[in-house]
Formats: structure tokens, sequence, C-alpha cells
């Protein structure tokens, strides 16, 4: 029997089956936690301990410029709701649309990433041009174009999949438009955000099938283009510098990293509670942004950071699970991209505040204060989540797919006897009469 109509053909085993999604696609135990559940329970802790840390660190920041110390966290409610709405449109949206505003969606973030740069239209702040809009109401286009870069490539990959081998069929479209969004990223500068873009195209290329051995020279390409454009600026050469030794450079361009790790040493085992932290009352700056991270551990200690960390790595078991189970090479590849994004995003941050990766500026994921970043975040759960609503377990039957009629053993049929003739029975024999 045919399959329904609109419904997504089944992927035929191994089209779409890389070295770690079959780890990941799990056993007859993990079918009892639905991935789709998993997901929303992960993001939903995610976003009530943001809640609760921005609450708390910016308490004096809020105090000092805005007379209130409910300020920044009223905006960041607003912003979550957002964000929620956004989480359930893109959660309940069949998430195959997004194939069909790729151009449109790549084209308009192109314009917006122009725009920024541009004197009068662009809003800076912090020494970067990376906001467009009046006010509190800014979108930051660098975090559009991580969206907007997951729909394009996972398209490619889906509808060139048999055409993985030829680099410039897959490979050479892809590094186009990473690199063109690259160069205006960094214009802003956001180096960051250019870093969580390429992270972004190598786990597409290496989940598409794409030979190891181009995506190593990516890597390496990536690798050596980041060291050069590092050390070209000033700031960003001083903080390489400061990320190798920061209490070398503890009263310049390593007073915040040293400032972390002191929040995060103060925090100990238990923390010191969320009235008891100090780097809060404006000694480590961005405490409510970039660097949220510390003010958990100052504050929740080495418990409430490994629970953060612990919630980060569910989401990438279970995103990279739904990729596993999707019902077609698209689904699978948004899921990789979307968990790739998210867990990239949060290593960068957290790598940051503790001092094993250069401070780059970006956001941990559902956590720190944020308005665009946060709400396009959430849209890129919802996507993962709606994936997760269609995954395909080991022996299920998709929803959506007719359902084939139950085949039943047809009854044996047995011979119909040869005509005989009359049958004659033997003459029973009577007893002698006595």
């Amino acid at each position: 029997m045919s399959p329904a109509a609109g419904a997504r053909p089944t992927p035929a085993p191994g089209a779409f089956r890389p070295p770690l999604l079959k780890v990941l696609d799990g056993g007859a135990r993990a079918d009892r936690v639905s991935t789709r559940s998993a997901l929303l329970v992960v993001v939903g802790g995610l976003c009530a301990i943001g809640l609760v840390m921005v609450l708390a660190a910016s308490a004096y920041t809020s105090l000092v410029d805005y007379g209130s110390v409910w300020t920044i966290f009223v905006r960041q409610v607003l912003w979550m709701a957002l964000g929620l709405i956004g989480l359930y449109i893109t959660a309940r949206m069949d998430y195959d649309r997004w194939r069909r505003v790729r151009i449109l969606l790549l084209l308009g973030t192109f314009l917006l990433l122009g725009a920024v740069l541009v004197p009068g239209i662009g809003v800076a702040a912090g020494g970067s041009a990376r906001w467009i809009g009046l006010g509190q109401l800014r979108i930051q286009p660098s975090e559009l174009m991580k969206l907007a870069l997951a729909v394009f490539g996972a398209d490619l990959l889906a509808r060139r999949a048999d055409r993985v081998h030829r680099p410039g069929a897959v490979v050479v479209p892809l590094l186009v438009v990473l690199g063109i969004a690259g160069v205006l990223v960094l214009k802003q500068p956001d180096m960051g955000t250019a870093l969580v873009l390429c992270c972004i195209t190598l786990a597409l290329l290496y989940a598409g099938g794409v030979p190891l051995r181009p995506v190593l020279k990516v890597l390496v390409g990536v690798a050596l283009l980041g060291l050069i454009l590092g050390l070209a600026e000033p700031y960003r050469r001083a903080r390489l510098l400061s990320f190798i030794n920061p209490f070398a450079h503890a009263q310049g361009s390593g007073y915040q990293v040293v400032q972390s790790l002191v929040g995060l040493g103060s925090g100990r085992l238990w923390g010191l509670g969320l009235a008891g932290g100090r780097e809060k009352w404006g000694l480590l700056p961005n405490a409510h942004t970039d660097f949220i991270f510390s003010v958990v551990g100052e504050q929740a200690g080495l418990i409430g950071a490994l629970i953060v960390l612990g919630l980060f790595a569910a989401l990438a078991w279970y995103g990279l699970r739904a990729a596993s189970r999707a019902p077609d090479r698209f689904g699978a590849l948004m899921a990789v991209a979307a968990t790739c994004w998210i867990t990239s995003q949060a290593v960068i941050n957290i790598g940051a505040v503790i001092g094993l990766l250069p401070v780059t500026g970006i956001p941990l994921p559902f956590i720190s204060f944020g308005g665009s970043s946060l709400v396009i975040t959430m849209m890129a759960a919802g996507i993962l989540i709606n994936v997760a609503a269609h995954e395909k377990l080991p022996g299920a039957v998709r929803p959506g797919a007719a359902a084939r009629p139950v085949a039943r053993a047809a009854p044996v049929a047995t011979p119909a006897p040869a005509a005989r003739g009359p049958v004659r029975r033997p003459a029973r024999r009577r007893a002698p009469a006595r």
C-alpha cells in the first residue's frame, strides 16, 4: 500500500547514519523517554535558571543604571515571553516550510548585516555595531544569520545528497555563503558569532557525508584565518595574550577573566547563595550577559555549575538523537545544525569564563540576558523539538504514514477427495447361536 499523500519518504537504511548518530540512536531503555519531551524539559530548565540568574546578577547594575533593581529582569522576562512564542510557533510549524524561504531568509539577513555597518542605521554598544532598531527594540542580524545558514546548508546537502563527494557541488557553495557572512560579522566586529557560524558549517558538512579530508582542510584553514585575524587587531591580540596568562594582565586585558575565576572559586561546592555573591556588585563586568556562568558558579557553587553543564550535555544528546531518528535528510541536518549551534556557543562562552578560551563576547544560550539572541535561540530550539516530534523509532510506523493492513494467513487448501465408488463395509459376523 502506498504512503499517504504529503508524507515524507522514509529514509533507506543507512542513508543518513554518521557513526556518532548511530551511537545516539538509543536502545529499548532509551526509548522510554520521548526525545521531544526531554528537549522541552531541558530547554525549560535552562530558561528557568536563566531568569533566576539574570535577576541575581543584574540587581546592582540595574539599580545604578536605571534606578531600580527590577528593570533588567523585567526586560529579560519580556524577551523570554517573546522567545516562548517563537518556540511555540516553530515547534508547531512543520520544519519543511523553512526550505521555502531559505533564499529569502539568506538574502534578507545579508542585507541586514550590511545595514548594521552603515553609520546612522547600525546601533553601536561596547565598541561594536551589531544591532538595528530603536531603544530597547533592537535585533542582532548576526543571530539571524545562524538560522539562515542552518536552513540553507541543510537544504543544500539534502538536495545534493548524491553529489556530496564532489566539493564543487556542496562544499564550495556552502563555504562561499560562510565567507560572505563571516566577513560581514567580523566587520562589526563579532569574533564569537563567526566561530559559531564555522561550527555550524563544519557540523553540516560532516553529518551530510562529505569526505573527512576536505572538512579537515577547511578546519585547518579556518583556524589559521582566525589566528591571523586575532593577531591583526590590537584589542584581539591583547585578549589572546591575556588568555594565555590572565593573571599577568590582571589590571588590564586579563581583569575580566581573573575576576571570573575568583567568582568561580569563591562558590566552592554549594555556593554563596543568591544574595551572597560579591562579583555582581560591579567587580565583574558584564556579569549578567557574557559572564553569567561565573555568577552561577559563585552563587550556586560547583553543584549549580555542573547542573548547567549537564543540561547542555543532555540537549546535545537528545538533539543528536532527534537527528538520528528524523524522517528525512533535511530534518536530520536541521537537527544537527541547531544542536551544534546551541552547544558550540555554550562551549565557547563557558570556555572563556573559565579561562580555557579567549573572550569572544557571545552570550550563554537561554541563560544570559539578551534580546534577539534569546528569541532566535529559542526558535532554533523549537525547530529541534519539531524534528523530534516526527522521530521514527526503530520498527515503528512514522506518524502520518498510511497504515498497512495486517496480512492474514490464507487458509491452507486441502485437496478435494478423489471420486470413489460406493464404499463397501465388511459384513459383521454374528456370534453362533448356543
